[in-house]
């Protein structure tokens, strides 16, 4: 037993929450029983989360489909709201900002309408301080409601459709999601390729509510940084971050996905990187790439499609550093990391920008803050701009310095420490199911590990990506035939 095995083992016994849920089918009648249930959980430093009695409902097959479909629109709004504040509706730009907020409030009432709304301690407790930090930000705070609320409805609408869609969804789901996503990468890099190599003042480059001024985050050398359909170029990034994760996992289960359409998306992926200028995306490659070397030190009967796959991604490189475009975008891409080493402070500094979140910088700041913060909301992009009418950040770029802004020290760490303690969670999850040989559960966390933990959640983009990845963590560990999905198969007697 390795040391990670044993490590996993205590905290099985210890501290472990449930993720998953169980189902029982009823014999007689077409529709499913779900026992929710969370295990007590004690920590060392004596953190005791309550147990919840299990308690057990009915739907039907078709309720559940019903609800299966709302989370697809999420996810489709998510990818192309962008386009709708760009190009199709621009004169409505600031509604559709929180369009996919009734769409998560409506998932909500039917799961709890149908009794598959989970109510665990970290839905529990987080909603609570959305309530309490609502009512400080108001009146010892900011002290307006409007910013307050729009701050709160991240942990009151969006936080709890993580554990709707890793209840709901099945691993059948998640991998129809990723053949889905693979698919839209295709035509996502081909236009992403026309906004790099267009002026800014191009249709295709408007920014939002048709701001000719263009949509481009400044890059290098002139060329600017390409949104996609997204509102902003974040969501390019991490749109190809979670395309890069499902494109290793596929190479290893080939079976699972159409073979051209894994060898157009990997090689639209390879030339996609480069196009979008992020630094972060070539971190992220990295990090899913070692991932993937330490499934396969597990498993070691894959380690011949992995020589298969990079053997294939060296001559698609090689191919395509032929071409201008190639040649040009990815010199840029090293000039960025260059000037960004200089700026920064090599990649050292780089790494612990981007994937500590800088809480050490934040408790040093939390020395002068308020005791309940500034209140909820005035940290995020849209808040900010409410209150002063700039999209400048009032409180803190990093994700850790919002949270402890926001609500003060204490229930700013207390915040910090449930998305470290569910991340925890996954994480043992996942390396439990990849050690079993499936590898979805641990690709997929290659990348929304660090969106559980340190995610940009008061950046509109960010949050849904943030939810939609850490749902699709969660419903990768429920077995097929023992979960909600359209695989159950019941019949009336």
């Amino acid at each position: 037993m390795s040391w990670f095995d044993l490590l996993i083992n205590i905290w099985e016994h210890n501290i472990r929450i449930v993720l998953r849920p169980e189902y029982h089918k009823s014999p007689n009648s077409k529709t499913f029983y779900l026992i929710s249930k969370t295990n007590s959980a004690q920590s060392k430093f004596g953190l005791i989360l309550p147990k919840h009695n299990g308690w057990a409902t009915s739907a039907t097959d078709d309720q559940v489909l019903v609800i299966k479909k709302g989370i697809w629109v999420y996810f489709l709004l998510l990818i192309f709201e962008g386009a709708l504040r760009k190009w199709f509706l621009p004169g409505l730009a600031t509604p559709l900002l929180i369009i996919r907020d009734p769409v998560a409030l409506w998932i909500l009432f039917i799961s709890w309408k149908q009794r598959l709304l989970p109510l665990n301690p970290y839905v529990l407790i987080l909603q609570l301080i959305s309530i309490v930090g609502t009512y400080t930000a108001v009146f010892l705070g900011h002290g307006n409601i409007w910013v307050a609320l729009f701050g709160a409805r991240i942990f009151l609408i969006h936080f709890p459709l993580i554990f709707v869609i890793g209840q709901i969804f099945n691993r059948d789901d998640v991998v129809k999601m990723g053949r889905m996503i693979l698919l839209i990468s295709v035509f996502m890099t081909f236009l992403i390729a026309l906004q790099y190599y267009s002026p800014q003042s191009a249709w295709i480059n408007r920014g939002v509510a048709g701001d000719i001024n263009g949509a481009g985050f400044s890059g290098v050398s002139g060329f600017y940084r390409p949104p996609g359909t997204f509102s902003f170029t974040i969501g390019t990034t991490l749109f190809y971050d979670l395309v890069g994760c499902l494109v290793l996992y596929f190479w290893f289960h080939q079976k699972e996905i159409n073979s051209l359409i894994l060898i157009i998306s990997t090689i639209s992926f390879i030339a996609a990187v480069p196009l979008t200028l992020s630094r972060g995306l070539s971190l992220q490659v990295g990090l899913s790439f070692l991932f993937s070397i330490a499934a396969i030190l597990r498993k070691p009967q894959y380690i011949l499609r992995m020589i298969i796959a990079i053997t294939g991604a060296v001559v698609v490189i090689f191919l395509l550093s032929k071409t201008t475009f190639f040649e040009t975008s990815t010199a840029n891409l090293t000039n960025r990391f260059a000037i960004a080493s200089n700026q920064e402070g090599g990649l050292g500094n780089i790494l612990e920008n981007r994937f500590l979140g800088g809480l050490i910088e934040s408790l040093k700041q939390s020395l002068n803050l308020p005791f309940f913060g500034y209140g909820l909301g005035m940290g995020t992009n849209a808040g900010g701009f409410m209150l002063t009418g700039t999209h400048d950040f009032l409180i803190s770029e990093l994700e850790w310095g919002r949270i402890i802004g926001e609500l003060g020290p204490i229930v700013g760490l207390i915040v910090i420490f449930l998305r470290l303690l569910l991340g925890a969670n996954i994480l043992m999850a996942c390396y439990r199911k990849m050690t079993q040989g499936d590898f979805l559960p641990w690709m997929l966390l290659s990348f929304g590990l660090l969106l559980v933990t340190q995610g940009s959640w008061g950046q509109a983009t960010s949050l849904g990506f943030s939810v939609f990845v850490s749902g699709l963590m969660i419903a990768s560990l429920n077995d097929t035939n023992n979960n909600t999905g359209q695989s159950l198969k019941t019949t009336s007697k």
